[in-house]
């Protein structure tokens, strides 16, 4: 049986500086992001589109959901394939290609997993489950691109 579920996201412009969108320069993009129950995160657009480099975008926060769904489906995959992982690390990167009118559009996400595995009989078995996360992974499959992935898997006792 198919589950429906549902989310939902409060977006908070803050950025009229008395003038609204009079034109391009005249606001800010500054706006937070509300999940009832849980810390506002605070937004911006890309600096390169005049946002505030302390707040998050909205490439930042696709490129980051797309390396948190992989490493929590990894983890699922790995938990109930025997495959003991202590450590997790992955430094994610979006590639987007900006138009010649302004409109973009991601062309890829690469992540780098850094996994570390209690045992060095287990290396293998966690480098192949990263394949698997990536199938299973709910962001992943709702994307137009490619999601790649190159983990590099170490063993606790060598780490």
């Amino acid at each position: 049986m198919t589950k429906l579920h549902h989310y939902t996201a409060t977006i908070s412009w803050k950025g009229n500086q008395g003038r609204g969108t009079l034109d391009y320069k005249s606001y800010s993009r500054e706006h937070d992001i509300t999940i009832k129950g849980k810390p506002p995160i605070p937004g911006s657009s890309d600096p390169s589109f005049r946002g505030d480099r302390s707040r998050y975008s909205p490439e930042d926060t696709l490129v980051s959901s797309l390396s948190a769904c992989h490493m929590l489906w990894y983890l699922h995959l790995c938990a109930v394939n025997g495959v003991i992982v202590v450590g997790y690390i992955d430094h994610a990167l979006g590639e987007m290609k900006e138009n010649d009118d302004g409109s973009g559009q991601f062309t890829k996400v690469m992540l780098h997993p850094r996994v570390t595995v209690s045992d060095q009989k287990m290396v293998e078995k966690a480098k192949a489950l990263h394949a698997d996360a990536n199938s299973m992974c709910f962001i992943a499959r709702s994307v137009n691109f490619p999601v790649h992935h190159v983990p590099e898997i170490l063993c606790y006792e060598s780490a």
